[in-house]
């Protein structure tokens, strides 16, 4: 039977889970911080499978229960009971082996961390910046239904308005697992303002999403790194272009180059910048995995291969298209403005689906 191969994948885990919490408790396992949230991580991981377990064999225990009265209750009213029980449990019966399943499979280590987002305009010219800027207002409301909190390191602003790049922080539940389908070519069509005749142009952006590295994550030497410092640049502000609190970090061995200038403090500026370079030098080897998975996901072909196009906003129709499933919306307006979990919760269910047909479960 299914359920008994599913039930004996599960039987060892309850013994790892008690293991886990005795762990966590250790004084020696709390100094060591990189343990520490691993060991945390799994702990929350395998809760939410026991407690999926739980539930699945009460399911199936009130079921057999259930059955058992049919076959041997003469009176109506208990057997009409009954049946309806059986009714009402067996649908869900597939439901919640379809759960643990997906529970079971390991999920990206990096979906609960917070991430750095850089928005480019890319073909287009200002028009391209104007729709950076577009999408960068889409995925700041997002983030404000959502609760988390957005910061930006670094703009490069457009000469007709957007920007030509934008970098921002984003920090709160699970960012980076949401936000990594987001990575890739988004494609708008629409007359643009700086467009005497009223004709459709097709103009990009780019989005690339990487997971933000904590300092036990990856360790950064100091030594590999060069600190420039200069005078921050930008609207307003009596320490604009008078103090060097701007700062312009180089990885030596590899030559990435980050900067950061939009804090006051030299010192803020530096911590926010070593965060960025730390995550971008990681990105170089989550890459690999990225590559691996994206060539099995058609769900994550974008962060596999960033010159990926995703999406196409065409604004003549009111119609957003999402070309990795096929799935079209006639939202824009709705969407523009921050609407976008529904997609995002489709390339999510796609992604799901392809993972459980990957797994030998």
């Amino acid at each position: 039977m299914a359920e008994k191969t599913l039930l004996e994948k599960l039987e060892g885990l309850q013994h790892k889970f008690e293991e886990i919490s005795t762990l966590i408790t250790d004084p020696s396992v709390i100094t060591d911080q990189k343990r520490f949230v691993k060991l945390n991580k799994e702990y929350h991981d395998l809760e939410m499978i026991l407690n999926a377990k739980n539930e699945y064999e009460m399911a199936l225990a009130h079921l057999a229960e259930a059955k058992e009265l049919l076959d041997t209750e003469s009176d109506p009213e208990m057997r009409e009971m009954a049946k309806a029980e059986v009714d009402s449990i067996e649908p869900i019966i597939p439901e919640m082996e379809e759960n643990i399943k997906l529970l079971l499979i390991p999920a990206d280590p990096e979906d609960n961390k917070n991430a750095i987002v850089e928005i480019r305009g890319g073909t287009g010219g200002d028009e391209a910046a104007i729709f950076a800027g577009d999408l960068f207002k889409m995925y700041t409301k997002y983030c404000e239904t959502k609760g988390w909190r957005l910061e930006i390191t670094n703009i490069s602003e457009g000469t007709a308005g957007g920007y030509k790049e934008i970098i921002f922080t984003v920090t709160g539940e699970n960012v980076y697992g949401t936000l990594k389908y987001e990575s890739g070519v988004h494609r708008v069509q629409r007359v643009p303002q700086t467009e005497t005749q009223g004709r459709v142009h097709t103009s990009a952006a780019t989005v690339a999403v990487l997971p933000e590295m904590e300092e036990f994550d990856y360790e950064l030497k100091e030594s590999d790194v060069r600190v420039d410092t200069f005078c921050s640049s930008g609207a307003g502000g009596q320490s604009v272009n008078t103090t060097y609190s701007a700062i312009r970090l180089v990885h030596i061995p590899t030559g990435t180059t980050v900067q950061c200038q939009d804090e006051k403090s030299q010192h803020k500026n530096k911590a926010k910048a070593m965060n960025e370079l730390r995550s971008r030098l990681y990105a170089i080897e989550h890459q690999k995995y990225l590559d691996e998975i994206g060539s099995k996901r058609k769900t994550m072909v974008s962060t596999g291969d960033r010159s990926a196009k995703i999406r196409t906003y065409n604004y003549p129709q009111g119609r957003i298209t999402d070309h990795r499933i096929n799935f079209t919306i006639y939202n824009l307006s709705a969407f523009m403005g921050g609407d976008i979990q529904g997609v995002i919760d489709q390339l999510i269910v796609a992604e799901n689906a392809e993972r459980l047909k990957e797994s030998e479960l």
